[in-house]
């Protein structure tokens, strides 16, 4: 693989992102200790965080490339979910970034082996009208990979049973974005399951939520940062 990927940012400066976002998950608190990892999209394959490193060790050189066959090259080895974080490139084209959590409320739920229904509208924030729950399968294997693309089928997040939450994005802050919003819907979600079954949105109201989704936070192009400064 080449030094840069395809929008000439050096390899370097995206192992350095990819550090950086590990650091955030326990930062904010969507992570704990070493247990999550964090990729992105690089040349033909990825750069993913390495097996077993201290987030507050690791160094851009600490940061492994792994190629489009899943073969991987130097002195560190790639995360052991290296392979779900490889499906999700190999089959998904919208995908650049992947991030792999176990935050305490997604996690509980996939412990109970629960999706999580259409119980809030932000629900759509994840590309549908819930967020399933992969299959159970010993971390790091292949099945689990092939349980998770299932989950995955036309969302951009999922539960992996008795584990934790895998999302993508077509960047790393959106990635990162989208593993918070799950987090807090999943805490809100067993929020309300405290009182009593929430009341699940409509399957019109969710597809409302969806398409009113296409154009969320899209700003008219002829607005100027100039512009926007005089008023």
């Amino acid at each position: 693989m080449g030094s840069t990927n395809s929008k000439g940012v050096s390899r370097s400066g995206l192992a350095s992102a990819v550090i950086d976002a590990c650091r955030a998950m326990n930062d904010i608190g969507i992570n704990q200790g070493k247990a999550g990892n964090v990729s992105v999209r690089f040349g033909g394959g990825m750069l993913i965080s390495p097996s077993g490193i201290d987030y507050d060790a690791l160094t851009p050189a600490k940061i492994v490339a792994v190629d489009d066959k899943g073969d991987s090259k130097g002195s560190w080895r790639p995360s052991s979910e290296w392979r779900m974080h490889h499906d999700i490139y190999r089959t998904r084209e919208d995908a650049n970034a992947v991030v792999h959590t176990h935050s305490i409320h997604c996690t509980a739920l996939s412990c109970l082996r629960r999706s999580i229904p259409a119980f809030h509208y932000m629900i759509a924030v994840a590309g549908g009208s819930n967020i399933r729950c992969a299959s159970y399968a010993t971390f790091g294997t292949q099945k689990l990979s092939d349980n998770m693309l299932k989950a995955l089928k036309d969302r951009k997040a999922c539960l992996l049973a008795n584990h934790g939450l895998i999302c993508f994005g077509k960047s790393l802050d959106d990635a990162m974005a989208l593993a918070v919003e799950v987090e807090t819907l999943a805490a809100q979600y067993l929020a309300a399951l405290n009182v009593g079954e929430p009341v699940l949105l409509t399957k019109r109201q969710m597809s409302d939520a969806m398409e009113a989704f296409r154009s969320y936070g899209a700003q008219p192009e002829s607005v100027s940062r100039a512009g926007k400064a005089k008023k």
